[in-house]
């Protein structure tokens, strides 16, 4: 079969209506040189978005495809001038590659696999993360996407049309945001597809990929990303469902194991390594300062107020989130100072917690070197315990005598106790986990069906409005409205009836026995009985995306 450049042109442009246009486009294919031919393998300069779908550099349109082509123009000529565009198309080498699965797949550094040295460079804060979904839908191979970026981690969760490319286009990206070379990334990421993604997803929501087994922390940051994603163009129904699933996994899990009674977050771990690094008998004495007082410095001030601390100076950009704190814990005396007298504070603290969402550092080795030494009570070291991604404070203040920075990655230490029993909760969670995961891989494999039960409706649809309005031709134009209603309501009963069986075995969400290979059997064959030419209608709507994406 004979495919011109001018046929890709067609197609792009048209969007595979017009038969005119792809009879001339086969005539004109079979006088074409293979150089010409050889052009449904390269973007074309003054369409490089459009094409780009296409997929350029002829990794998709493999080489054997072309040589098919050129070797069987003439032979085929003859035949393909009664094709459609529609039909050259789907035997075409493009097709088998856009009849490809789209897959969910998860690009992820995070504090198991990757030092926070590198985590920070890449941390996007909350407030950029639709300008981030937007970037990453607009490359090539990548249809939604999410970003979930903590103090532990900096996932991205991607529907890719190609794994391949899409993960290495996703890579691309993050290196050109973070300023970090490609290799490093490779050397530090992990990379999940479909059901290995959507379990992580879902172990991380249920606190079971956390720093600190069970915590909770993760469970709102999890429900942030689709209070964020709501309305933004690219995080779509795939990506949409994964996270508001895991929402419900990690409620579950926390309801049913009671994986998270007892358990530390991040912010009572870094208590706790400070009160380790003190001598005990400081513990009541030493004089504690919190700077920040979003979510994880309102824990900080609660697990010392828990630790019998009863004195703290909380720095902040303003009182009133402070003054909150004061209500929720009584006989603590929590005293609020604004940020221009955080050196001041600084100088007069023993122990300096940080957790501000600031992207440069509050203290180099420049702000502590002329700070006041601290106490013999307190060991003679003032200690940092920075819980901030990007970090608050420079590694280079270690290099000073007298002081000590820990960050989240020093967390570890801490949480290594009290380990065997959450573990053993954590063997019941992934019990839910795995029947979770089976509900989801079901509802995302019904979603292959909905394009064929669109088609077929309207194709019902079609038939019964066509005889109804030859019906009520014949039965005159003085019809009561009672009457035609009635007549109405009796074709789309008759429809609904007709459609039921179908419809039903059209449908695999776990609610049956039935398999998804039945169910796509029964797709397939309603698709042959009905010409309803379902494959090629999903191919339509994501060349349309794409080129209404880049027009916009």
């Amino acid at each position: 079969m004979a495919v011109s450049s001018a046929f890709v042109g067609a197609k792009l442009e048209a969007l595979m209506v017009s038969n005119t246009a792809s009879s001339s486009a086969v005539s004109a294919s079979a006088s074409a040189s293979p150089a010409q031919v050889g052009l449904f393998c390269k973007p074309v300069a003054t369409r490089a978005k459009r094409v780009a779908l296409m997929r350029r550099n002829s990794g998709i349109i493999r080489a054997e495809v072309q040589t098919e082509i050129v070797d069987h123009a003439n032979a085929a000529s003859s035949s393909a001038s009664s094709l459609s565009a529609l039909e050259q198309l789907k035997a075409s080498g493009a097709d088998r590659y856009t009849k490809e699965k789209s897959s969910i797949v998860v690009i992820g550094l995070s504090i198991h696999s990757a030092p926070v040295e590198m985590r920070e460079k890449l941390a996007i804060p909350e407030a950029e993360w639709p300008r981030a979904i937007g970037e990453l839908c607009g490359l090539n191979h990548i249809e939604e996407a999410a970003v979930l970026s903590t103090c532990n981690r900096m996932e991205i969760y991607v529907v890719a049309l190609s794994r391949h490319r899409g993960v290495k286009e996703v890579t691309e990206w993050m290196s050109k945001t973070s300023g970090i070379p490609v290799s490093e990334i490779c050397e530090h990421r992990f990379l999940l597809y479909d059901k290995d993604a959507t379990q992580h997803i879902f172990e991380v929501s249920a606190g079971l990929d956390s720093l600190v087994l069970g915590e909770g922390q993760i469970l709102a940051q999890v429900k942030q990303v689709v209070k964020v994603g709501q309305g933004v163009l690219g995080f779509g129904r795939n990506i949409s469902g994964l996270f508001k699933h895991a929402i419900t996994v990690g409620k579950r899990v926390r309801t049913e194991t009671n994986i998270a009674s007892g358990a530390v977050s991040v912010s009572s771990a870094a208590v706790e390594l400070a009160l380790m690094k003190l001598p005990e008998s400081s513990h009541s004495t030493a004089r504690m300062l919190v700077i920040g007082a979003g979510k994880m410095g309102k824990l900080v001030i609660k697990h010392l107020a828990a630790k019998g601390c009863t004195k703290m100076v909380v720095v902040n950009r303003t009182e009133e989130r402070v003054s909150a704190i004061r209500e929720d814990i009584k006989d603590v005396e929590i005293i609020y100072k604004p940020l221009t007298e955080m050196e001041n504070c600084s100088a007069e603290a023993d122990v300096i917690f940080t957790s501000t969402a600031s992207e440069i550092p509050l203290f180099l080795k420049e702000h502590v070197v002329d700070l006041p030494p601290v106490g013999p009570t307190v060991g003679g070291v003032r200690l940092f315990v920075d819980i901030s991604v990007p970090r608050n404070v420079g590694s280079c203040v270690n290099e000073l005598e007298n002081a000590r920075v820990y960050n989240v990655d020093d967390l570890k230490e801490v949480v290594a106790a009290n380990k065997e029993d959450r573990l053993r909760k954590a063997m019941e969670a992934q019990t839910i986990i795995a029947e979770e995961s089976n509900q989801f891989e079901a509802w995302r494999d019904s979603l292959e069906t909905v394009p064929t039960i669109k088609k077929l409706r309207a194709y019902a649809e079609r038939i019964r409005a066509a005889e109804l309005d030859k019906c009520l031709s014949k039965m005159g134009e003085d019809i009561p409205k009672k009457t035609r209603k009635a007549v109405d309501d009796l074709s789309r009963g008759i429809v609904n009836k007709l459609l039921h069986g179908p419809m039903q075995h059209l449908r695999c969400d776990g609610s049956d026995s039935r398999t998804l290979s039945e169910t796509l059997e029964n797709m397939h064959a309603l698709n042959r009985m009905f010409s309803l030419e379902t494959e090629i209608s999903v191919l339509e709507q994501k060349i349309r995306a794409k080129v209404e994406q880049t027009q916009t």
